[in-house]
């Protein structure tokens, strides 16, 4: 992922853009079919912009970052809106709490995510599969066993993701 979460005071049309157009001509050189994702304005989340004017390179999709809690119906509105205009997007990076990645977590909102990322069939990619003390983190702080699934070493983001996982592979038999 080039530019990931770019933001200040950079806009996609002076700074992002140009720069990203010159890394994938650098990587081109190497690699002529890979997918290269994109970082979009304001930490991945102005895919609307990206909408306007996409990069004209073959096999590009743009990230979009979420974090549950904090980005609900306006940034999935920018989503919606990206998507109706036929940009390629992967969330290449999202949990369902607020964006410090330690308050609180929103199980609706990140439900609304999930469906609405069913729907438009965009990938998407948790943040963060670790045992820190950290809210996004997936397992429970300092367990040592970060292979299992279980409930017993899942924080309450792990379960909620095991069981989309789950759900999106058709396997909601398992708990």
């Amino acid at each position: 992922e080039i530019c990931n979460e770019p933001n200040g005071n950079v806009t996609w049309a002076k700074d992002i853009k140009p720069y990203a157009k010159k890394a994938i001509k650098k990587i081109r050189k190497y690699d002529k079919k890979n997918i290269i994702i994109v970082g979009t304005p304001t930490w991945s989340q102005d895919v609307d912009v990206v909408a306007r004017s996409p990069l004209k390179e073959k096999n590009i999709v743009y990230s979009l970052h979420f974090y549950a809690a904090t980005h609900t119906d306006f940034l999935r509105n920018k989503c919606k809106s990206a998507y109706q205009s036929g940009l390629p997007m992967l969330v290449s990076e999202f949990s369902i709490c607020d964006a410090s990645g330690n308050g609180g977590i929103n199980k609706k909102s990140a439900s609304k995510w999930m469906k609405l990322l069913k729907k438009y069939k965009i990938g998407h990619i948790a943040w963060n599969i670790s045992n820190s003390n950290g809210s996004a983190s997936i397992f429970k702080a300092l367990s040592s066993d970060i292979v299992s699934v279980s409930d017993d070493n899942l924080k309450e983001w792990g379960i909620f993701y095991r069981t989309h996982v789950r759900e999106r592979m058709g396997l909601s038999e398992y708990k």
